[in-house]
């Protein structure tokens, strides 16, 4: 990557804490939790970017529920550059206000978007990627996102179609962007050879992200834009809570990416760089369970997987477990995700593991906001 190129990671870290309950809550969300190690994932994702990018040139988009402990996490992040939106309004308000806000201080300056909450092994193989991206992004009005070649028929990941290769095989053209499939479909687009999973990763100059937005969300790039230039002066936070809640709550995925594959894939500027990196999108229990058995951090010989105190699993097997201050003993149970906290108890199929957000919905119901 040249020297010149004035890179700025953009980390997404908003969340409500619903798919890891009960570890997770509204001020502890997933990104916030060390899941996977030491470290939590949002100290991960920032860190594997230093060889590009230092704190000065970082920027987190989070909640007001989830600021205070970032900001113990991430203490050399500048407090400027910890946006707290008022409201959450999806991924395309606040990568759009991140270009406005990086546009006024350097139109060319190349922002990587990055959810908070990924799992990448090979940092040497992901950086490489990067530059290859970062190059990409700063050459012209490109949009290139990472993708991540699909090891089975995923229906909770939206896939990349991807084209023809660059003159310079540096990446593939995008013909479409096609949001979460139902089975069938996966499948065939597993066997198909030329669909990736889109991995939620973008690079594009602050320039190209700006006027993209001005084109295809008319009605809410003129709030962000004057959300942006009341950045550093005393009304900010009385601009930013006025404004933003009536942003388009929309995805950048079908905000901007959708309607520029659209155009064709030679007119678009629309490019994906598969990834030679290991990668995981840890969206549940059941996903960290597969991610900790197949990266052997642990497992026992009849597939359990504990983060506990002391387990004891008898014709017992494929089960998580995490109970870091108690004992636990499993007998004849299979496919089981048990996660004690101080203040409650999951017991949940794996199988069943994406709907612990139901549980969350229920308790807001009955009014336990001392569980949420």
């Amino acid at each position: 990557m040249s020297v010149t190129i004035d890179f700025r990671p953009v980390i997404l870290a908003g969340g409500s804490g619903t798919r890891f309950w009960p570890r997770s809550r509204r001020a502890r969300a997933k990104q916030v939790l060390a899941l996977d190690g030491e470290r939590s994932m949002l100290q991960q994702t920032v860190e594997r970017l230093f060889p590009l990018a230092t704190f000065d040139k970082t920027w987190v988009v989070t909640n007001e529920y989830l600021a205070h402990e970032i900001a113990e996490q991430l203490p050399s992040l500048p407090a400027a550059q910890l946006i707290q939106e008022p409201v959450a309004r999806n991924t395309a308000p606040a990568c759009g206000l991140a270009a406005f806000l990086i546009e006024k201080q350097n139109p060319g300056a190349v922002l990587g978007v990055f959810p908070s909450d990924h799992v990448i092994a090979d940092e040497p193989r992901f950086l490489k990627t990067l530059q290859k991206g970062i190059a990409l992004a700063a050459a012209d009005d490109n949009m290139v996102v990472l993708g991540i070649e699909p090891s089975h028929a995923e229906t909770g990941y939206g896939y990349i179609e991807a084209g023809d290769y660059t003159r310079d095989d540096t990446a593939l053209h995008v013909r479409r962007f096609i949001e979460k499939p139902n089975q069938v479909k996966a499948e065939e687009f597993v066997a198909a050879g030329n669909y990736y999973w889109n991995s939620g990763m973008f690079l594009w100059s602050a320039r190209t992200l700006a006027n993209a937005i001005r084109e295809h969300m008319p009605e809410t790039a003129p709030l962000l834009e004057s959300i942006a230039a009341a950045y550093g002066t005393p009304e900010f936070d009385r601009v930013f809570r006025s404004l933003y809640p009536v942003c388009e709550n929309i995805s950048v995925d079908y905000a901007v990416l959708e309607p520029r594959s659209a155009k064709g894939e030679h007119l678009s500027h629309l490019y994906c760089l598969p990834a030679e990196f290991t990668w995981n999108d840890l969206g549940s229990w059941a996903s960290l369970y597969e991610y900790q058995l197949e990266a052997h951090l642990r497992g026992d010989a009849d597939g359990n997987v504990a983060d506990a105190a002391g387990h004891l699993a008898l014709d017992a097997g494929n089960n998580y477990i995490y109970s870091p201050k108690k004992f636990v003993a499993l007998v004849g149970v299979q496919d089981l995700v048990v996660v004690e906290t101080e203040d409650a108890l999951l017991i949940v199929h794996r199988d069943h593991s994406q709907d612990v957000g139901k549980i969350v919905k229920e308790l807001s119901v009955m009014g336990r906001t001392d569980l949420l």
